[in-house]
């Protein structure tokens, strides 16, 4: 029997656009404690090593901090090895993170690096084949040329090929040459050429045709609100014909779709209540999809709500291309702001300018400003 981890994407050094510098800090931290985390998870499922099924960094080109910490990380484990697939992220290319002075100075003994197509023992019985990206653009099947031709293993042997790449099953591209054949793969299953087809690339825990045996791990930490399954590590036993695979999730974070129709202050309080709810708040992504119609006072209630949780998630983003949320103040918004003088007239001028197409964005957010601080100062 053999018992391993499966994980990737790991893109160690992922920096954000919508993170701030404090979730970013955080966002990072939590990437490389993941690591200890699968580490630790190894060791307490009994597995012999853990494979990295490529982009193990997010670039070729990171600060030394980032390499350094990570390889630390690994380290924190000497008993579990760990075997690094170059992906495309950080294929083994000139420039390659793996061939830098940074890594060679601070890699422990339980790192290895899956640089070429030659077979590796990862323990007894146990044979990985890897299929190294070595430039971001392969004009082939990476894993195709890694497994063909390749003596069949022993009879107690079990063979895992780790990989990287959009496999064709998937693919909406059909003239990609690096697309990555499923049938192939299975052909090589039902022979026993192969006994498990480890992928990264995809962020998303997926199982992949009808053998079981061909699986993306996923991200272990989630980096966009497209990934359908991510923050997954893959425990999988290989016993003969038999292959068990167990998904882990060890991530930290979330990133969060919610979408609203707003008519009235109750689906206001509701979003409220739904955002309140957020177990971690700190580790929180979430895009908001806005529409529906609101007068002055419901909508001033909006945007305190989404104030309040803007402090306390890591990020909170109203989606532009999928809100369409339109503000049209009443006649009770209006009785309602104590105005006189020169205020008065300038919310009569505003009124009006609601009314002209060229002026009225403006002018409604005028006067939603204009709520909002009469409110607070009354």
């Amino acid at each position: 029997m053999v018992r391993f981890i499966h994980t990737s994407d790991w893109q160690l050094g992922m920096t954000r656009h919508f993170l701030g510098p404090e979730a970013q800090a955080r966002f990072s931290a939590a990437r490389v404690e993941a690591v200890r985390g699968i580490g630790r998870l190894a060791v307490s499922e009994r597995c012999g090593f853990v494979v990295v099924a490529g982009d193990v960094f997010d670039s070729n080109h990171l600060e030394r901090q980032v390499v350094v910490r990570a390889l630390e990380a690994m380290a924190a484990t000497p008993e579990v090895t760990f075997y690094l697939l170059p992906g495309n992220h950080d294929p083994l290319d000139a420039a390659s993170v793996f061939r830098s002075r940074t890594f060679l100075d601070h890699v422990a003994e339980n790192v290895v690096v899956l640089d070429s197509n030659e077979v590796v023992q990862a323990g007894e019985g146990v044979e990985l084949i890897a299929a190294p990206w070595t430039s971001k653009r392969p004009l082939a099947d990476p894993v195709a040329n890694a497994s063909q031709g390749v003596p069949a293993p022993g009879p107690a042997t079990q063979r895992i090929l780790v990989g990287h790449g959009a496999v064709d099953l998937l693919s909406p591209s059909t003239s990609d040459p690096a697309l990555i054949s499923v049938s192939a793969l299975e052909a090589q299953l039902a022979e026993g050429a192969l006994h498990f087809v480890a992928l990264g690339d995809r962020h998303s825990t997926t199982d992949i045709g009808d053998t079981g045996r061909i699986w993306y791990s996923g991200t272990p930490e989630p980096t966009d609100h497209q990934e359908n399954d991510p923050a997954n590590v893959l425990v999988v036993t290989l016993d003969g014909a038999a292959a068990e695979v167990v998904p882990h999730r060890v991530g930290t974070w979330s990133f969060l779709r919610l979408a609203y129709d707003l008519t009235g202050i109750e689906d206001v309080e509701r979003l409220a209540q739904d955002l309140d709810s957020s177990p971690e708040k700190m580790n929180s992504v979430v895009r908001l999809s806005l529409v529906g119609q609101l007068n002055l006072a419901e909508h001033a209630n909006l945007q305190a709500v989404l104030d309040h949780h803007t402090d306390l998630l890591a990020s909170l983003q109203v989606w532009a291309p999928s809100s369409d949320l339109v503000v049209l103040p009443d006649d009770e918004d209006f009785a309602q702001l104590p105005l006189a003088g020169f205020a008065r007239e300038a919310l009569a001028d505003l009124r009006t300018e609601l009314t002209d197409p060229a002026t009225a964005d403006v002018a409604r957010d005028s006067l939603g400003l204009l709520y909002r601080l009469v409110g607070a100062a009354s």
